[in-house]
Parts: C-alpha cells; structure tokens; sequence
C-alpha cells in the first residue's frame, strides 16, 4: 500500500490507517460499511472502542490527504452506513492496469507489449503485504496474471520465443498449474526448434497436476501438445487466414456506415464496448445498447468502434438505421429489416417467407454459427429490435436509441450504457478537426467548447459553421451562442435541416406526455425533485417521479442522484422555448415559489430555533435534522434561482430562510449573496419587516466570521424598525445583534448588558428558546473577563435550553470550553464528544473540529 505524489512516497501513517485506506481503494467511489472496516481490522474481536478508532483513523487520511492534495479532489465522505473515498479512478494502478490491458487488445504487437510492460510496472511488491492478512485482494494477483500472459503473448507474435524460455520456465516453477503460461512455454520451445524439450514440458506439468490435484490437463493445453507431437508446422509462426473469393449467395456483409471524422474522446465508452466483446456470455448472444439524447454521439461513437474491430467479425457486419425519431418518416418494421438483411446475406427475393416470425427464424438460422456485428442504430423501443436479434453467441449486437431499452435488458440480459457529454478536452479537439487543426487560438476553442455543452452533434454544427470562414465569424458565433435567446439558433448548419433544435424536436413530439417537458422550462434553477415538479403538475409526488422518470428514459433529463433530477444546458433551453406563458405561466411559478417556502421552512426548524415567524408546514419528505440539511444541500442552487422569479416579499422571506441554514453550514460567499438579494429585494419594495430581518441575517453571518464589530450600525437600525412596527421579537433579535456587535468591538461591558437585556426580552414575549445562543455567548463572555462560576452557570443553562440538534451542539461546545479553562478536561472530553456527534447530525464540519479537540485531550 503506497500513496505517491509527484513521485515520491507519501507517510500514511500505522497498519490501521493503511488498512483502512486499502479498503477504501479497494472500493473507489462506494460507500464501505464500518462493519466491513471493524472486520478488515480486527476480525471477530474489535477493541471496544473500534469505531471511535477507526474515527480517527479518517480524520488522519483527511488531513494527509488536504495536506497532499489542496484541491479536494480526493477526499472521504461520510455516507451512512460507512466512508467512501471519492477518488477519479484513474489515479488507482489498479484501474490503469485494468485499463491499459484492456486498450492493449486490439494494439499491434509492438504497441501491446510496451503497454502492458507499463502496467505491469505498475506493481511494486507483494500486494497489500504492509496491512492486515484480514485484508486480502485476489483480484489484484488475477489481474496481475492476466497482464503478464498477455504481455508473454504479444512477445510471441514479435518472435521473442527464444528471449522468453528463461523467464517462463522460471514462472512455472513459481507458479506450476497456470496452464495458460505453460502453453506459451510450450510454443516458445517449439518454435526454437526445442520440440523435445516442449513435449517433456507437457509430461512434467501433466505428472504434476495428476499427482497434487488429481486432474489433466485442460483441453486448450492437451489440443497444443498435439500439434507438437505431431510436429504441426502452423504454430511456427502466426499465418494470416487465407482469402476466399465471395460466391453468390455467400456475401460477407460490410455495411457500416463510414467512419465519423473528427472522432475524439469516448476511451472509457471504448473499453466498455471492448469488455463487452471479451467477455464470455456462454450461449446467450452479447447485446449492447448505446443510450443518450439526441445529439450525444450514439452512431458515431457505435460505428468507430465497429470499424475499430471488425476483424472480430470475419462474416461481417450488418447495419439498419430504424428510423425510430425520424422527421419524416415513420419507423421502419421489424419485418422490413428482415427482408434486408436476408437479401444482403443472399437469400433470393423469391425465397424470403412472407410471414414476419418466418423470416425472423431464418435470419436467426443463417447467423447462428457466424461471428457478425449487428448495428440497430435509432431504435424506437424493445419491440421494434425484438426479432432482430440473431440465435446464436458468435453474433454481437449494437443498438442505439434516445430511450432506455430496459425491457431489452429484463428479457434479452443486454447491457446498458448511458453516453454523457464530452469533456471540455475532447470538445475543444473536435472542433479543432473539423475547423483546421491550429486555425483557431485556444481560448476561442475552449468558449465554443462551453457554449455547446460537450454535445457532439452541436460541436460538429459549430466546426461546420466555422470551417472555411474568416477568424472573426468565431466571435460572432461565440456573442450568439452566449445569449440564451439565440444559443438554440446559432446551433444550425447554414442551408441544412441540421440542427440541435430540430434534433431535441423529434424527442419531444414522441413524448406521451409532452405538458410535463413544458413545465419543465418554467424551473430557473439547475435541477428538479419530484416534489418540486408535483407542485408545477398539480400531481402528487409519486405521479411527478413517475413522469420525471418517463422524461429520463427519454434522455430529456438525467437522475443524477435519488430524486434529484437535471437537464443538459441545450435541453434546458428548448424546454424553456416550449415553456406555457401568460395566466398558466404565472400560476405556475407562484406555485412552484410556494413549494420551496413552504420545503424550506419546514426544514429549517429542525435545525435550531427559528426567530424569523412562519408557522411550520408540513413536508412529509424532511423528518430529522440530517434530512433537512441534504435538502437544503441538495436544494440551494434552485434556492437561488428561484429569487429572480418570486415576487419581493417572497424573495426576502426565501432569502431568510437559506440564511437559517448557513447558520449550521456558514459558506461566506453564497451566505452573502442571498443575503444581500433579500436585503435589497426588501429595501426597494418598502417593506420596513423585510428589511429588518435580512439586516438581522447580515448581523448573524457577520457575526460567525468574527466581524460582529461592523454590524453596529446594522443591529441599530433593526431596533429602530421594531420600535416603529411595534415588533417585540423583532426588537429582541435587534438587542442580540446589538450585543454582538459591541462583543466584536471588545466593549465587553456593554455586550454583557446587551446580552442580558437580550434574554429579558425573550423570556418575557414567552420565547425562552430563542436566547438559547444569546446565554452560550454570555457564558463565553464571562470566561473571557475571568468569572468561571459565571461562565459555567450561563453554559449549562445554554444546554437546557437546547430545543434543537444544532443548537445543543453549540451549546455542550462552549460548555466543554469553560470546562476545558478550568482544567476540567475529563468533564470537558464528554461535553466535545457528544457535541461531535450532535455536529455530525447536521453534517457540520464542527465535528470533525470537536474530534480533534478530543484527541488533543
């Protein structure tokens, strides 16, 4: 176990920490239950504080993996019930060996044995030799084998044989049933003229295995010392397979389309469909389905990888374009593909069956010992690819479709993959192709790149419109696809019915309930939740998930996460253009504007006392502190956005509520942001309350990034407008701020008064709860200025009044502190741990912070 940054070894730390780190790696990118991790490290028989253990074993990797990798670009999250190591894959020599054994396949020889010399560096000692013997991995050691026997194979056909002797008869002795590198000891004798020595390799290893494992050889090995004994001359070096002029009625098919030009990108999509091919599917046929929106690069990316392998497929490749979102023609039948296939494999016109399931069956005959690859390209759905599909398991199948083909899946086991956008690298480089390669600079690249959302078809329309043309076109295509109201337009090949619009136009007039895509365009932020779309649909949530789903079976939107829906950045502005308008549109949005105030003030009451009056609604979706955090998460970018469309009144009240969840998760900048809208939303429609609370929220977020001192002039002005609105919880809010901020300016005489005025007000407008971190901040207060009896008494007082998770976490934080300055530690440890796991239930990073105050201890 080595972590390496820019080649050189990083310290992990002990046995335990690099044994837990292996099982992360082990499992990249999924959740590893802590019951797994308690098993790895010690078995049946954990210590009694193992899991407070393993706790700080990852907030060590956390910290040695900030201080290696200031980006974040791998780090430990905590997803219940255990720790996942989000990682890119890449960086794992585990996944590039994978990958670059994979790659090598179709490689020259001389290409395929440098790569997999390279991932067979990769390896640098016994695997996992430095943890827990708990901790095993024998997928390593079988990848490992694979690497080196196709490495041995590739040094065969280079004519290496003689070179290779040493080091196979080396590895049988280390390793004596590996049949596989016996065989290629074999050949690598035989074709030294060593035909003695071969056969004598065969009878030690047959000995061998009938004597320790009581069986024979395998077929493949007993089938090459045959060709031995018989002196078979073919295996002295690998002949070409002899040409065979076509006769009638025997046609070897070639029909796929020409390769795409510009290809870029898709490797991993590649290995895939590679993987897909080398695998073994006993007697079922492999069938794989390419899936994604209009646009995405379904045929492309199919056909490149066709012509990539088609000496895999020495009968031939058949090909059908099925029409199934065509502008003006209906789908082709399943009967009709038939009659084509069968006449491109010689079946005389005259002898083709008239019923559909006959020529079904006689297709399936005529392929079913042919290694072929069928292409079904824009398949409308299951049944339309039904009876196209051939007997037998030398045959491959492709199939691309704008919808998922799951029922293929359910009764024809194919395999799916969703296509995604290319990377802004690929995107550049097929623009780059097509325009000229070094024509354009890079910066005007990478900003067409951007605007075209890393889908293909609107890359090759910006490459087309660009080829030929002066440089300063660019800029014009660049202005035009920047402004949302012509992005869609520009995205169209001059004199051509190409374009990105008319593509998105085909998916949407087959929808069977194209309203639910209108509605769609009325949502401003970057994603949706069935709750949010039930509201726009006037539906119930499980009708709304029902009909996101539809949409993303469509490829129209994508579920990224449960329940958490989002639309590439073209689909969305076509949704938009489709978008209802006048009275509905209106209705519509004020809907949706409701939902998120009602969703967001019944989350923020879990999370600590509310001073802000709304009464709590009901949401059945959020039931505890942690749930309403993940909305809040999971929500605030449509949070956001949803300010620019509500009506004043709304946006301050919204703006009031996210700042009630920036309170438990301060981030300055977002924190401010909204902050400031609801502020100045509040101030230009008059409304005196509106503004009141948002300079309340400006206190409060000042406040908790130590700049309380400059919110003087704030916190008076919020006691002006309570004494003018005659607002006594208004006016208690104002004298905390007040108090606050003469704490920042070290008044701290005239903060104590405050404070204590502060909870006077509270507790005589009957809102005890509320004072709650007005008494933990007069307990620090009073530490500070040397009263500990004070100090203590205010803290514990603070914990009784602790109604809500987040607000006793804070509370048992400054209790465990005065604790702490009065040498208490023991007392001081307990109050920090729970305060550690209450932080927690709102995923603060406070409890991470309260750990380490812990372990100091």
């Amino acid at each position: 176990m080595q972590a390496v940054v820019n080649g050189e070894p990083v310290a992990l730390g002990g046995p335990g920490v690099r044994g837990l780190l292996a099982m992360l790696l082990l499992r990249p990118n999924e959740v590893v239950p802590v019951e797994d991790i308690l098993d790895g490290l010690w078995g049946e028989d954990p210590p009694l504080t193992a899991r407070t253990i393993v706790q700080n074993y990852v907030s060590r990797l956390r910290r040695q993996l900030r201080l290696v990798d200031p980006t974040g670009s791998v780090w430990i999250d905590t997803q219940l019930p255990g720790y996942q190591l989000i990682v890119d894959e890449d960086l794992i020599d585990a996944t590039r060996a994978t990958g670059l054994l994979t790659r090598a396949r179709h490689e020259h020889p001389v290409r395929r044995a440098e790569m997999l010399r390279e991932a067979l560096g990769l390896w640098r000692g016994p695997v996992l030799a430095d943890v827990s013997p708990r901790i095993s991995a024998p997928e390593l050691d079988d990848l490992r084998f694979a690497v080196l026997e196709a490495r041995v194979e590739a040094d065969l056909d280079l004519g290496r044989h003689a070179e290779l002797i040493g080091e196979l008869a080396t590895f049988a002795e280390a390793y004596p049933f590996r049949e596989q590198m016996i065989a290629h000891l074999l050949l690598a004798l035989y074709r030294t003229g060593r035909r003695a020595d071969a056969l004598e390799a065969y009878q030690r290893f047959a000995r061998r295995a009938a004597d320790d494992l009581g069986i024979d050889p395998g077929p493949a090995l007993r089938e090459l010392h045959e060709r031995v004994l018989n002196d078979d001359s073919t295996l002295l070096l690998p002949a070409p397979a002899p040409l065979v002029p076509p006769k009638v009625g025997v046609l070897v098919p070639g029909q796929l389309p020409p390769a795409p030009v510009g290809f870029h990108g898709r490797d991993e999509e590649l290995v895939w469909l590679d993987q897909l091919l080398a695998e073994d599917h006993g007697e079922a046929t492999p069938i794989g389905v390419l899936g994604g929106p209009a646009g995405i690069g379904k045929t492309a990316l199919a056909t490149m990888w066709g012509r990539m392998v088609g000496h895999e497929f020495p009968d031939g490749q058949l090909f059908a374009g099925l029409r199934g979102f065509h502008s003006e023609h209906t789908p082709l039948e399943p009967g009709d593909v038939l009659t084509q296939f069968l006449l491109t494999l010689g079946v005389p016109a005259t002898e083709i069956p008239a019923d559909t399931d006959d020529r079904a069956a006689l297709y399936r005959s005529l392929l079913a010992h042919r290694r072929v690859l069928v292409l079904l390209d824009d398949a409308r759905d299951s049944a339309q690819v039904r009876l196209l599909l051939p007997g037998g398991s030398r045959a491959l199948v492709l199939i691309t479709s704008r919808v998922r083909l799951e029922a293929m899946v359910a009764r024809s086991g194919a395999r799916l993959l969703d296509l995604q956008p290319l990377p802004a690298a690929d995107s550049v480089r097929v623009i780059d192709s097509i325009t000229g390669h070094g024509r354009m600079d890079r910066s005007r690249l990478e900003q067409l790149a951007s605007l075209s959302g890393g889908l293909p078809l609107a890359l090759r329309i910006v490459g087309a419109r660009l080829a030929a043309r002066q440089d300063w076109i660019a800029d014009e295509l660049i202005a035009e696809l920047g402004d949302e109201s012509t992005r869609l337009t520009a995205l169209a090949a001059e004199h051509s019915d190409t374009s990105v619009r008319a593509a998105f136009d085909l998916t949407y007039r087959r929808l069977a309930e194209p309203d639910a895509f209108r509605l769609l365009g009325l949502v401003p932020g970057p994603s949706v939740s069935p709750a949010a779309t039930a509201v726009l649909q006037s539906v119930d949530t499980a009708t709304a998930r029902r009909s996101l789903r539809e949409l993303a079976d469509a490829y129209l939107v994508s579920e990224t996460s449960r329940d958490v829906f989002v639309m590439h950045d073209l689909v969305r502005l076509h949704a938009k253009e489709l978008a209802p308008v006048g009275e509905e549109r209106a209705a519509a949005v004020d809907r949706l504007v409701t939902y998120y105030l009602n969703a967001a003030n019944t989350a923020r009451h879990f999370l600590g006392p509310v001073a802000f009056p709304l009464e709590k609604t009901d949401n059945s979706g959020i039931g505890s502190a942690f749930h309403a955090v993940e909305w809040f998460e999971r929500e605030w970018a449509n949070l956001v956005a949803v300010l620019d469309v509500a009506a004043p009144g709304d946006v301050w009240r919204l703006a009031r509520m996210a700042h009630d969840f920036r309170v438990v998760h301060p981030v300055w900048q977002p924190w401010q942001a909204i902050v400031h809208k609801g502020l100045s939303s509040a101030v230009s429609a008059g409304d005196l309350e509106g503004e009141a609370w948002s300079r309340h929220s400006m206190c409060a977020m000042y406040a908790q990034f130590g700049r309380a001192g400059e919110t003087l002039d704030e916190a008076t002005r919020i006691g002006e407008i309570a004494a003018e609105l005659g607002d006594s919880r208004l006016a208690s809010v104002g004298e905390e701020a007040l108090a606050a901020a003469h704490y920042g300016l070290g008044n701290h005489r005239e903060a104590v008064v405050a404070y204590e005025k502060a909870i006077e007000r509270y507790r005589d407008s009957g809102d005890d709860e509320l004072s709650v971190f007005a008494v933990g901040r007069l307990a620090l207060l009073h530490g500070e200025m040397g009263d500990e009896q004070a100090a203590e008494r205010h803290a514990r007082a603070a914990v009784a009044l602790s109604a809500a998770v987040f607000a006793e976490a804070v509370s048992r934080e400054i209790l465990g502190a005065v604790l702490s300055a009065q040498g208490a530690q023991s007392a001081a440890r307990q109050q920090r741990e729970r305060s550690a796991e209450l932080y927690a239930q709102v995923k603060s990073a406070k409890a991470e912070e309260m750990r380490d105050l812990t372990d100091d201890v």
